[in-house]
């Protein structure tokens, strides 16, 4: 079964922790599969967001907090680091296309998440997705999504699980 990595951003800094109540409802009605997740929240007049990784949704085979550090390195703190890091980003931003994330993936979430707003990352399958839409639809999110493959998600697993 194919998984997708979601994000969901938020007009709001505190909008991805009303969400994840969201989350667990649908969860709990066996509307949608939680594997993993991570809140991005971005206080305004803040330098950098703040992250956190969901290990209270995340069900068997969560990833690894070294999974979530790599892509939130790469969209938030890895520029801000400067250029003694930029021949190793390569490598780093060639493992995750290779799991299904790539650059216009990477662009799009940057240019949306920024001070004063919050994104929900989740790792999830067998959504019922006209279902989910409907739960979220109070809530002004923005839907940004990569579907993965059968074959990406194992990969991703392989690559990052515990």
């Amino acid at each position: 079964m194919a998984g997708t990595l979601t994000v969901w951003k938020f007009p709001t800094a505190t909008g991805a922790d009303t969400a994840i109540d969201t989350l667990r409802e649908l969860q709990s009605e066996n509307l949608i599969v939680i594997h993993d997740g991570a809140v991005v929240s971005w206080p305004e007049g803040a330098p950098k967001p703040k992250t956190k990784q969901l290990n209270n949704l995340a069900g068997p085979g969560a990833l690894t907090g070294a999974f979530w550090g790599l892509l939130f390195g790469i969209l938030f703190f890895i520029p801000l680091i400067g250029a003694a890091l930029g021949a190793g980003l390569g490598a780093l931003t060639g493992s995750l296309t290779d799991v299904g994330i790539d650059d216009k993936f990477i662009a799009r979430v940057k240019a949306k998440i920024t001070p004063g707003t919050s994104a929900l990352f989740v790792l999830t399958s067998d959504a019922t997705m006209d279902r989910v839409h409907e739960r979220f639809a109070g809530q002004q999110a923005e839907l940004i999504s990569t579907n993965l493959s059968h074959e990406q998600e194992a990969q991703l697993r392989a690559a990052f699980a515990e």
